[in-house]
């Protein structure tokens, strides 16, 4: 009898271990080269989440010139019947606004944010948009967006290739709590 429970337990650890270590496919966003929609954008308990990069003439692409500034940009819209606010902690999530490719992470347009903690969370009323867009070599040396001020980080232009860039996160509007989401662009640069 003892062996049986021992097997069970065993099988249901082990299930339970392969369940945990998946990902959900809803939970990762994902857009590849060359997408015709070159947009990430989704709705979750009532936020609109939008990331894209986008090129030098501010069009969503995937595709981009060798030397040319593109630009990230990630929104959140408020879709629910009331305020509600936006820890602009999500700038320190691994990854965001960060470029890889197979072998080399080229960093990110700023070097890790700080926090004011004496600022209030962003609000963000019934249908308003708040966002951030951010060039991979910002023309601006410091800036901030809602408790969170950065520091331009010293990029350059990357050389052709394939990359993506790639942020999960777990969304606190007070009212409102997300699971992790991962966000993710494959792009190109020709």
């Amino acid at each position: 009898m003892k062996p049986t429970i021992l097997k069970l337990s065993t099988l249901f650890l082990f299930l339970l271990f392969i369940g945990a270590s998946c990902q959900n496919d809803e939970d990762l966003f994902e857009i590849q080269r060359g997408d015709e929609n070159a947009v990430i954008q989704k709705e979750v308990n009532g936020i609109e989440f939008k990331f894209c990069l986008l090129n030098e003439a501010g069009e969503p692409a995937t595709v981009f010139n060798e030397g040319e500034n593109f630009t990230f940009q990630f929104s959140i819209k408020n879709n629910t019947k009331k305020d509600i606010f936006f820890d602009t902690t999500v700038t320190n999530a691994d990854g965001f606004f960060e470029v890889h490719d197979e072998l080399k992470n080229y960093g990110g347009p700023f070097e890790k944010p700080t926090y004011d903690l004496l600022r209030m969370p962003t609000p963000i009323g019934t249908g308003e948009i708040t966002g951030l867009n951010i060039k991979w070599i910002p023309e601006d040396d410091e800036w901030a967006f809602g408790t969170t001020e950065f520091v331009k980080a010293q990029t350059e232009s990357l050389k052709a290739g394939e990359y993506y860039s790639m942020f999960s996160h777990k969304f606190d509007f007070e009212s409102i709590k997300t699971n992790d989401i991962s966000f993710k662009i494959n792009f190109e640069i020709k």
